[in-house]
């Protein structure tokens, strides 16, 4: 059973359960002085209190995501890099790892569950190779002269890739849209920001540092599409976030337009902190900096042709009156004819995690879905 399965928080609450009940049950059975007694009584706290916090900790890293798999937690992971070979032509930058089914009602069949592709993509321009996961629709397999949409779904930091699939369940909540025809079918692009581990380079070309805005914007679009049947304009492509992923998402689709036309950001920031995790992304640059600032942009850069969604909750959101101020000023700028368009998702209340997230996913799906458009089949994208 995989770290972050619902069957290993449940068991583990139960074991903590029953641990504590087992304690209250002995404990007046153990109410001696004698050494025995004693040491009973050392070892039910012990055990129980080891329960609690193995539940708790479990529990916690299904909703945030900080470890993907057991091997993972213990540091045993042994994948090993992939080498980035600059002359490797523009196909064959994707390479598929292992492929597994859709947790959906016949997930098992490519042609009505769709399939997920776990993949290493190669950055000729960033020199940075990265893991993802490519969700095909059934459509893919269903109709093969048919291009489609793409979508890139981005964790917060730390995350995994994994969190993408098992904690906010993508692939099974698209697939169930498109199958009520509340969205149009879309390859999923899924994976981290953190293509430069352990670096939170909040998708920056940190000067002298890993090129993270460059592989989102030029390498890792173009080694999808020419892999899979996916457009190769910006109309073609959108870019979902949440947390840190949000704020790399508005950023990426302000500052680049030729690549994502829509961008969505769950819970973003809007500009990217300087601390331990991060290091110094700007280079003591002031104007590289401000120009990641997304509220800055606004009052300060052209607006882009892009549209753009974002979330928050009246109560247990931090980043609601930067949220309230961000649509205010794309709302006047539109009063004044820029083409930047806003949507918002404001909750009345909700955290900032997985639990809050999932119930925006669906909307923001079936809100993407009506703004990518595909090539007409046997059409150049």
């Amino acid at each position: 059973m995989g770290l972050t399965s619902n069957k290993v928080v449940t068991l583990a609450v139960i074991a903590a359960v029953l641990f504590f009940a087992m304690t209250v049950w002995l404990w007046p059975r153990l109410a001696q002085r004698k050494p025995l007694a004693v040491l009973g009584r050392i070892g039910t706290l012990l055990i129980t209190q080891v329960s609690v916090f193995c539940a708790i900790g479990l529990f916690a890293n299904q909703t945030f995501g900080f470890y993907g798999s057991w091997a993972d937690l213990f540091g045993t992971q042994d994948s090993l890099g992939v080498v980035v070979d600059h002359d490797t032509p523009a196909h064959e930058r994707v390479k598929v790892i292992s492929t597994r089914r859709v947790n959906v009602p016949g997930g098992d069949r490519p042609h009505i569950g769709g399939r997920i592709e776990k993949i290493t993509v190669q950055g000729p321009a960033s020199r940075i190779a990265s893991p993802a996961y490519v969700y095909l629709p059934p459509e893919y397999f269903t109709e093969p002269r048919r291009i489609f949409p793409a979508a890139v779904i981005l964790t917060g930091y730390p995350g995994t890739a994994e969190a993408l699939i098992n904690g906010l369940k993508y692939p099974q909540t698209a697939h169930k849209l498109v199958k009520k025809g509340a969205t149009q079918p879309m390859v999923l692009v899924l994976l981290r920001p953190t293509v430069a581990p352990p670096r939170d380079t909040e998708c920056v070309d940190v000067p002298r540092g890993p090129q993270t805005e460059t592989f989102f914007t030029k390498d890792l679009p173009h080694a999808i599409s020419a892999h899979y049947r996916t457009g190769r304009e910006a109309k073609n492509w959108g870019v979902i976030g949440n947390s840190t992923g949000g704020y790399c998402a508005l950023k990426m689709a302000m500052r680049h337009p030729e690549a994502f036309s829509a961008a969505a950001g769950l819970s973003p920031s809007y500009k990217a902190p300087i601390d331990r995790t991060t290091g110094d992304l700007f280079g003591g640059d002031k104007q590289l900096e401000r120009e990641n600032n997304l509220l800055w942009r606004l009052d300060h850069k052209p607006a882009p042709p892009v549209s753009l969604l974002v979330t928050s909750s009246k109560e247990g959101e931090h980043n609601y009156k930067n949220t309230m101020k961000f649509i205010d000023k794309v709302k006047r700028l539109r009063k004044d004819g820029a083409p930047t368009r806003i949507s918002s998702m404001i909750l009345d209340s909700g955290g900032h995690n997985f639990n809050t997230w999932r119930r925006e996913v669906p909307g923001t799906l079936e809100w993407m879905g009506d703004r990518l458009t595909a090539p007409s089949p046997g059409r150049p994208a």
